[in-house]
């Protein structure tokens, strides 16, 4: 019988109903109580028209509630459309559009937000909008209409729906796009059971663990959070946000809730050693620490394994379009100098990951080449976009197998373990988060007030890995601040989008054949002795 993502819920439900499933704060959710709330709401989903395969975007902070609605709209046979609440109008109204979806569900401080989409011309004015808070729904413009209430969702059904051809893909995730426009990539239910099958039995999860929820829930690390927690029965703890820039506070946090697993981006665990905040807060119930998304700074791990010396540490990797990660390496021993490399390991349990050369033939060991991934893990692609399909999920000529070329580029180690070497092209990760280049320039090059940008990306030892940097022309050639271009962008981009340092320029340096010499931007970057821009960190 195949199984679906919600049904780990059910058959939690079944066995442990008083257990708890997921917490924030005061807020509690059991598996009974999840189990019976997403049923409803897949009810009243399907009362208003949501059908097998109809797309339903999310607009909400992570809450309990919040992860109650993905699985309710799982039952309801739907595809899972996260939005990211803190990303501006513009670039949600383009995600709306591309995703084409039924309906759209909002709770919490998103009504100014809310406001603004819905008076976007792009905006599809068809869209059923869903207020699912109270408070909202006494807040947003007059002429937003909610579809129906969590009074609503209460009087509904407790029964099961039986789907008549329940969809393959279970959410599709966007992330930042080369063009300027974001990628939707498609997962689906059966690739992420399958790294969650193998995630809980290899991590020895069980429903006596309590594990983080970190990332964000357009964020494909949640996934792993949300359903690998669901899968062994273990309790979900969502980080509260106001702990997210306190060190201190976090760390205070995992020892409070017991958290017996950790998992994040490297940008959290850099943060908490650059602010020593181990220092004074044992944390005695870790038991694994994993990370995913980027390179964790050597100096960082080993501050980490020596203020939680009981805790397995392991090294995940792998892109969206190939479902969470794809291979994993545990340390086996705290490393005794600051330059040893940290490998991205083998590939899962029916992944498998290779670094080829040009000629798609094994790279020999110590040979850097590209990396290319296939398996239970794959992506079906992009949604909507046949053209970047065909650029980034090919067929490997020698096996005959679908494969996806990540952009990545690697080396085979003596050990026979994978090495992480760096991008072939101009995506780089700041925070955990996929930044294309592109999307940014695309995002400049639309403020009517410059004449040419360009942003280059430099390697920084700060916790968010890297530091975006944007030089600049004015149409008028007048002085230009920096603030006005942070404000401009902000309105088109995401916070973690947005350059840190910035420089006014008379003309931007040309190579020979015309183009933006960025290779001498980059190293007017590396020498200058600019003033920052306001620079947040987050974690």
């Amino acid at each position: 019988m195949t199984r679906y993502l919600q049904d780990l819920v059910t058959d939690q439900a079944r066995h442990r109903p008083g257990d708890i499933a997921i917490q924030l704060n005061d807020e509690t959710l059991h598996y009974g109580e999840l189990d019976s709330w997403s049923t409803q709401l897949a009810h009243a989903l399907r009362k208003h028209g949501c059908r097998e395969g109809d797309r339903v975007c999310t607009l909400m902070p992570k809450s309990p509630r919040a992860i109650a609605t993905l699985v309710g709209i799982y039952k309801a046979g739907c595809i899972f459309v996260p939005l990211d609440w803190e990303s501006p109008a513009s670039r949600l109204c383009a995600i709306i559009a591309n995703s084409d979806p039924t309906m759209i569900l909002a709770a919490g401080p998103v009504n100014e937000l809310l406001d603004e989409l819905v008076t976007l011309p792009a905006f599809k004015q068809s869209l059923t909008l869903t207020l699912l808070d109270d408070d909202l729904a006494a807040n947003v413009s007059s002429d937003i209409h909610s579809a129906f209430s969590l009074q609503d969702i209460q009087s509904c059904s407790i029964d099961r729906i039986e789907l008549l051809k329940p969809p393959d893909v279970a959410h599709i995730l966007f992330t930042s796009g080369s063009t300027g426009v974001p990628k939707g990539v498609m997962v689906t239910h059966q690739s992420v059971l399958a790294f969650v099958d193998w995630a809980v039995k290899y991590f020895s999860l069980d429903n006596t663990d309590r594990v983080s929820g970190h990332s964000p829930l357009h964020f494909d690390l949640s996934v792993f959070d949300i359903f690998g927690a669901f899968a062994a029965g273990a309790a979900l703890h969502l980080v509260p946000d106001n702990f997210k820039m306190r060190p201190d506070l976090l760390v205070s946090w995992i020892r409070d809730q017991r958290l017996t697993q950790w998992f994040s981006v490297p940008a959290a665990f850099t943060y908490v050693a650059k602010f020593n905040a181990l220092n004074a807060v044992k944390l005695p119930c870790l038991k694994r620490v994993i990370w995913c998304g980027e390179v964790l700074p050597v100096p960082s791990l080993v501050y980490w394994m020596q203020h939680v010396p009981q805790a397995s540490f392991t090294n995940l990797y792998g892109p969206t379009e190939t479902t969470i990660a794809s291979s994993y390496y545990t340390v086996v021993e705290c490393p005794t100098d600051q330059v040893t490399e940290i490998p991205i390991g083998q590939g899962c349990e029916g992944e498998a990951i290779r670094v080829l050369n040009k000629d798609m033939q094994p790279c020999d060991v110590g040979e850097i080449g590209d990396l290319y991934i296939s398996g239970v893990g794959l992506s079906p692609g992009y949604w909507k976009n046949e053209d970047a399909n065909s650029q980034a999920f090919i067929i490997d000529a020698a096996s005959g197998e679908r494969c996806y070329r990540t952009g990545d580029l690697g080396r085979l180690g003596a050990d026979h373990e994978i090495y992480f070497v760096g991008r072939t092209d101009t995506q780089v990760k700041s925070r955990g988060f996929r930044i294309e280049i592109g999307e940014i320039e695309a995002a400049l090059n639309a403020v009517d007030v410059l004449r040419e940008s360009a942003i280059v990306a430099l390697a920084s030892s700060n916790f968010d890995g890297v530091t975006l940097c944007c030089s600049y022309v004015a149409r008028d050639n007048d002085a230009l601040s920096p603030v006005v271009l942070r404000a401009a962008l902000s309105r088109a981009l995401p916070w973690y989008m947005i350059p840190s340092r910035w420089q006014q320029h008379d003309t931007l340096p040309r190579n020979g054949s015309g183009k933006i010499d960025r290779p001498q931007l980059k190293e007017y970057w590396l020498t200058s002795k600019n003033t920052r821009a306001a620079e947040v960190p987050y974690v």
